[in-house]
């Protein structure tokens, strides 16, 4: 199933034969109420890697601390996970997802592309539980993990195998 975008913009195409490389980054982010994941492309927009977590405090620092990412690591579009039932529904859950979206749109500027992040968190858990990490440090890696699968899907699905 395609990603659904926000607003008008749409993310550049990835790159293609005859293209010049990506030149900029794209930020991954998995939001939730307490901590919100993120993960960086590389340049060439072929591989996600985790950011430290966001503490989700207020809408304003949320906001601002993004805001620096963006100018710091040149980003040119945000991919954010929105939650859906197994059933492809919508909970509550994707409409907190949604609002921080609008939230987002005020200030920023990039477009913004949700996608499907059906058990993401599920599937970065049982990777770092996998490599030994007690309940307290997977606690503090599973959002920036759950927000690296979801940009690397993205990735994944907008960048040719050369």
């Amino acid at each position: 199933m395609p990603p659904a975008h926000s607003g008008n913009h749409q993310l550049p195409p990835a790159n293609r034969p005859g293209r010049s490389l990506r030149v900029s980054r794209i930020l991954g982010i998995d939001y939730g109420t307490v901590r919100i994941g993120l993960a960086l492309s590389d340049p060439t927009g072929t591989l996600a890697s985790p950011l430290p977590f966001l503490d989700n405090q207020s809408p304003e620092q949320v906001t601002k601390a993004i805001s620096e990412l963006i100018h710091n690591h040149q980003i040119m579009g945000i991919v954010i996970g929105l939650p859906r039932n197994m059933d492809g529904t919508y909970g509550p859950s994707a409409q907190k997802v949604r609002d921080f979206i609008d939230q987002m749109k005020g200030s920023i500027t990039l477009p913004i592309t949700p996608i499907d992040e059906r058990l993401t968190t599920a599937q970065a858990s049982k990777q770092l539980s996998s490599i030994g990490l007690n309940q307290k440090k997977l606690r503090k890696k599973v959002d920036s993990s759950s927000a690296c699968l979801i940009l690397q899907q993205y990735l994944d699905r907008n960048t040719p195998l050369i």
